[in-house]
């Protein structure tokens, strides 16, 4: 089973002013992010808004960065979706279109916790000759036990975890020796999330700062810890401020002073306000943003 590692943006999905995909910026995005030797990118996600997408339009996405990309990274389609047979149409298309991996959050639509293994299964055995990753927000499920759960399938591969929670990653690491891949998913924390065994991280700020969450690899594996620590504190900063101005809509906003027009986010995601984009530009710039995104 293949393992993944390095820096992977969880791509961010642009739209045009009437809420269609702007397939331009998808492959200007894709190329800048090349640029910066990204080592793959994961697709529709949370950060790319699939939940929020058509199938045809998350399909869209997958065919418009496979063409561009062109099998020089992996690439990971999340297929996630509230109808299970809409999930497994995804990861059909996925697999079509040369996914290295197929990944789903829990069933967006839940009512009996006893259905979160079949949904699982249902996803994974439809393409079993491809890796498949649960993307798991740390909290009150336990993770560990849910991936025990799903051990037995012969294709899961690890999980995308995006927890606070080092203590519960550190378990998931080590629930299996090898072909096991646990992705960090919250970039404030990845220097912590690498100490305690993952080996790769997917992130929506990796869009935005690409570089320097390579640099911090780089000088992780070179036990240079002060660099890295250094680096996470520089990372979280901008991070914050996202956060604080209402982050999908902060966050979308910051692609234009790159020269990207995302667009706005979709609903039930807000957009950032006109009034407030000077003060959000101001606020990044005074955190060292732009030379962040420079590196």
């Amino acid at each position: 089973m293949q393992t993944f590692t390095g820096t992977i943006p969880a791509l961010v999905t642009p739209f045009t002013r009437d809420n269609q995909v702007n397939v331009a910026v998808v492959n200007e995005l894709v190329d800048y992010l090349l640029g910066k030797q990204v080592n793959g990118f994961y697709l529709c996600g949370s950060t790319g808004e699939g939940a929020f997408m058509s199938v045809e339009e998350r399909q869209l996405i997958v065919e418009t960065v496979a063409k561009r990309t062109n099998g020089r990274v992996p690439l990971l389609v999340h297929v996630g979706a509230a109808a299970v047979g809409d999930a497994i149409r995804l990861a059909h298309h996925a697999r079509a279109n040369g996914a290295a991996a197929v990944s789903s959050i829990l069933p967006p639509v839940l009512y009996d916790q006893r259905g979160i293994v079949p949904y699982y299964e249902a996803i994974a055995n439809a393409v079993p000759e491809l890796p498949f990753f649960p993307y798991l927000f740390g909290g009150t499920r336990d993770a560990v036990a849910l991936l025990r759960d799903l051990i037995h399938l012969p294709n899961l591969a690890g999980t995308k975890y995006t927890g606070p929670n080092m203590y519960e990653l550190q378990q998931l690491v080590a629930l299996k020796n090898s072909g096991w891949t646990i992705f960090a998913g919250m970039d404030e924390q990845l220097l912590f999330a690498l100490m305690f065994g993952s080996t790769a991280n997917i992130g929506s700020t990796v869009n935005l700062m690409s570089g320097t969450f390579r640099e911090l690899h780089r000088a992780f594996k070179a036990n240079d810890y002060t660099h890295a620590l250094d680096l996470q504190k520089k990372l979280n900063r901008p991070i914050a401020t996202w956060i604080r101005f209402g982050f999908q809509g902060a966050f979308k906003t910051t692609f234009q002073f790159l020269g990207f027009d995302c667009g706005n986010p979709r609903t039930p995601n807000l957009a950032l306000p006109e009034a407030r984009r000077a003060e959000l530009r101001a606020a990044l710039q005074a955190e060292g943003f732009f030379d962040l995104a420079a590196m």
